[in-house]
Parts: structure tokens; C-alpha cells; sequence
């Protein structure tokens, strides 16, 4: 699950954490179109800005608890998809909108040609392998470790390779207290 919802499940109903993607941070960024006069991200103060959806952790979470911790005033229009996101900005749509590297290098080279990444976010602990809570500690540790162990094992590299991972690791719930830190309340009515 992304990193923001392991947080909020982990502390209901008590979904626990056994793996991540091994050497792995995940980043936000904040595209505008090339052709924009934008600086940095106090020139986007009281837009109209994109993001893919409301819950999409690096795409959109990370990008406007930042925003909102330097102050600036915006207001957020939810596009369905990065792609979206990205499209909505080169047509000047909106002047600006959230995403992450991997699906900006991966939109369509005319949409993404007419972009530049105006900023990008500290890294975070990526999205989570957790079980829920009636999941018994022997099922949990016999399942990390064929996670774990499908970067040694030629079938699994192959498997983890069409997801572009090469590992995962074991994992424990502290792993997401940087995201913790982000002090998020989106999904506190879930609690």
C-alpha cells in the first residue's frame, strides 16, 4: 500500500510491515510547462494547481503538505491520472501539477517535451508489503522471506525485473516514520 495509507492502517485496523522495495526512496516533483516564467513554487501562491488524486502519496500528498507548510495558498484540482496531470499542464490548463519521475519520463515525449520539473521533494520510505492484523507471525515471516529471497532466485528476479524492483527488504513499522512526520490528517476520519 503507499506509504501514507500504511500509516493510517497500520495504526487501524493494525496492518504490519514486512517488506519494501530494497534501496528505494520515492520522490514528488512539481511540473510546469518550459515556456512558464516559474521560478520556484511561491510563483505558483494562489493557483489552481493538478494533482492525479487526492490520496496519491508523492504525486499529490507529499507536494501539497509542502506547499501548505511554506504558506502558499492553493487550491487543488484532482485530474484522475499522472497522465492527466501532465497534459492538463502542457495545454495550460493548470500552471502546474504533481507526479513522480517515473511516470513523468514515461508520458507520451510530445507532452513531456513541453515540461520541466520545477521541484522535487525529499525522498520518502516507498510503498509497503503489510499483512493484516489476523495474520499469524509464522505467515508473516515465511512470506518476508520469499519476498526477500526473490532477488537471489533467477524466476524471481524475472518477476521483480517487469516491475521494476530489484529487491525487496524486510520492513518493520518505524521504516515509515518519515512519513509520519509529514503529519497528514487526510484519512484521520478513518480512525
Amino acid at each position: 500500500m503507499n506509504p501514507y495509507h500504511f500509516t493510517v492502517f497500520n495504526q487501524k485496523p493494525g496492518y504490519k510491515a514486512i517488506a519494501r522495495q530494497k534501496n528505494k526512496r520515492i520522490k514528488g516533483i512539481m511540473v510546469v510547462r518550459k515556456d512558464s516564467n516559474y521560478a520556484d513554487l511561491q510563483g505558483l501562491d494562489g493557483s489552481k494547481l493538478a494533482f492525479p488524486s487526492p490520496a496519491a502519496f508523492a504525486a499529490s500528498v507529499v507536494p501539497r503538505a509542502n506547499l501548505t507548510q511554506k504558506g502558499i495558498e492553493f487550491d487543488p484540482k484532482y485530474v484522475s491520472s499522472h497522465d492527466s496531470v501532465y497534459l492538463n499542464v502542457a495545454k495550460g490548463i493548470f500552471p502546474a501539477g504533481g507526479g513522480v519521475i517515473r511516470t513523468f519520463n514515461n508520458t507520451d515525449p510530445a507532452v513531456r517535451d513541453q515540461l520541466k520539473v520545477l521541484w522535487t521533494t525529499d525522498g520518502y520510505t516507498p510503498h509497503a508489503v503489510a499483512v493484516g492484523p489476523n495474520v499469524s507471525s509464522e505467515a508473516a515471516a515465511t512470506l518476508q522471506q520469499a519476498l526477500v529471497d526473490m532477488g537471489a532466485d533467477p524466476e524471481g528476479a524475472e518477476l521483480l525485473k517487469k516491475i521494476n524492483f530489484k529487491a525487496f527488504t524486510p520492513a518493520e513499522d518505524a521504516d515509515w516514520d518519515d512519513v509520519r512526520g509529514l503529519n497528514i490528517t487526510l484519512l484521520d476520519h478513518m480512525l
